[in-house]
């Protein structure tokens, strides 16, 4: 395995900065939230991850689950838990943070 270039740029809770994902766990920036842009990342850390429920959104009836920040408990977005439609299955297992609760950080 090759030596990544720089520390990882890391997006963390935009109310105490607790770290909450990697920019190399993203997997789509095009994803829609209840306020706006969202981003799905393949992985997530230093969350805790809420009730199960399934929600009819956007691209149909999924199992989700909210996220919430593992720090201060802001509501960061949720995680797919089970998708019911074939198309969908790719989001199963991964997490989506709407864009204006997370923030961009970089040590470089």
């Amino acid at each position: 395995m090759a030596d990544s270039i720089g520390p990882p740029c890391l997006y963390s809770c935009h109310n105490c900065s607790n770290f909450v994902s990697r920019h190399d766990d993203i997997v789509s920036k095009s994803f829609q939230a209840s306020k706006g842009r969202a981003f799905l990342f393949s992985h997530a850390m230093n969350i805790v991850v809420g009730k199960k429920e399934d929600r009819r959104l956007i691209t149909g009836l999924h199992t989700v689950a909210d996220v919430f920040c593992g720090d201060c408990g802001e509501l960061l977005g949720w995680k797919y838990e089970k998708a019911y439609e074939e198309a969908q299955k790719y989001k199963e297992g991964k997490f989506v943070f709407e864009k204006f609760k997370i923030v961009k950080y970089s040590s470089s």
